[in-house]
């Protein structure tokens, strides 16, 4: 059994805190707020889990055992939440500075899990920003600089095209100071907590030690999206870049923390669930997990696909709900095969329309379940909480059974 105790000296008589370290974009974060809790409950598979979630007065229960020191951004700044694990440590975009927000990302259930298999404390260092990719933002050291590709190598310097910047030089120095920003962050509030884990956890015995347990990576998607970078659409090699840059961040986080059989959960993007069987999106997946078949990895990493969390009948619904958007779209701008073609409806008509029309496409019925289970968009999982609580559950149990080993 893999066992690392970095710089403190272990008491015999007392098991080490197990530091589990949770690191990504904005699905990291969380975005499932804690109203969609109930949506669990509908279905017996997940009712156990929502069992866990809540304590006896219904209430998003508090870890006694397990504890998370959390770095993410805040608007313009960024911010450290620390405490005992429980709902709120997902997003806090726009929350006061130093208050828990209103969702969830995987480490509620991460944590709740990890808990309850094991009697050492558990500490969840967690590291997560929104819209950050891994070709700038968490470039790993061992990478290198970052690298134009064939695409903005040919347009780039022109300074012409969608996208493409005005001031090409200007770029390129903005690119060299941002890249890797994300990474060095990550690293160093890691190292900074466990310097003294007696912050974050007020009973924590310094004789004990600590054992770092396990990463789990969640991200991908300004990745996925990046057609500057990942140029050759419909490819199934498209995201061969992907995979290298991965392969060289779990090293370099091995080593960087002085972990080397630390194991590592890749949670698979599954936007979009099974049924999102287009050429890039298939290519992503298996670019995310392609470092797991490497011989230096084989046992210590492994992935976890989250499509099969993915809500099909919140997405159907979501789909109607874009069509009221696109309809609201076609109004304002007087689109000529729709009825406002002319110009001629007021504000009052335009509402009334799109009213009527929202309630010619989705049901009482849909209105409610959207309610009950979602509250965001698809790229964070529609904001299910159903989704990010079997998303932790299952990277803690393949943490877990690489542990086992």
């Amino acid at each position: 059994m893999f066992i690392l105790f970095s710089i403190h000296e272990v008491n015999a008589q007392s098991k080490p805190l197990r530091v589990f370290i949770l690191a990504g974009q904005s699905n990291m974060e969380g975005h499932a707020k804690i109203d969609t809790f109930d949506y669990l409950g509908d279905d017996p598979k997940t009712a156990p889990l929502l069992a866990q979630m809540r304590d006896s007065d219904g209430k998003p229960v508090v870890c006694e055992d397990a504890w998370i020191s959390y770095l993410t951004g805040n608007e313009d700044a960024n911010v450290i939440l620390s405490g005992k694990l429980t709902a709120g440590y997902g997003s806090v975009w726009g929350q006061p500075p130093g208050e828990l927000g209103n969702k969830i990302g995987p480490e509620f259930s991460f944590g709740l899990t990890m808990d309850a298999a094991q009697d050492e404390s558990v500490l969840i260092i967690k590291t997560a920003w929104g819209g950050k990719s891994l070709h700038t933002d968490f470039r790993p050291p061992s990478a290198g600089p970052y690298q134009l590709s064939s695409f903005q190598i040919e347009n780039y310097p022109r300074q012409e095209g969608h996208g493409i910047p005005k001031n090409f030089e200007q770029w390129k120095i903005e690119k060299a100071k941002s890249t890797g920003v994300y990474y060095r962050l990550m690293i160093e509030h890691v190292k900074q907590v466990l310097e003294d884990p007696g912050k974050v956890i007020p009973n924590y015995d310094a004789s004990q030690g600590y054992e770092i347990a396990g990463f789990v990576w969640l991200q991908g998607f300004n990745d996925l999206v990046d057609h500057h970078v990942y140029p050759e659409r419909n490819s199934p090699d498209r995201f061969a870049l992907y995979s290298e840059l991965l392969t060289h961040f779990i090293r370099d986080v091995r080593k960087d923390l002085n972990a080397p059989d630390m194991p590592f959960v890749i949670g698979v993007m599954g936007v979009g669930g099974l049924r999102d069987a287009s050429i890039d999106m298939q290519a992503f997946r298996s670019a995310m997990a392609a470092p797991v078949a490497l011989p230096e990895f084989m046992g210590n990493v492994t992935s976890v696909e989250t499509a099969p969390f993915w809500s099909d009948e919140l997405d159907d619904i979501d789909k109607k709900r874009e069509k009221i958007r696109q309809m609201r779209y076609f109004l304002d701008s007087m689109h000529k095969d729709h009825a406002n073609a002319d110009g001629r409806m007021t504000q009052d008509q335009k509402d009334e329309f799109l009213k009527k029309y929202e309630a010619e496409l989705i049901s009482p019925a849909e209105v409610a379940l959207w309610k009950r289970g979602a509250s965001n968009a698809g790229y964070h999982y529609l904001g299910c909480a159903k989704t990010f609580a079997l998303m932790g559950e299952a990277f803690a149990e393949a943490n877990l059974k690489m542990l086992a080993k």
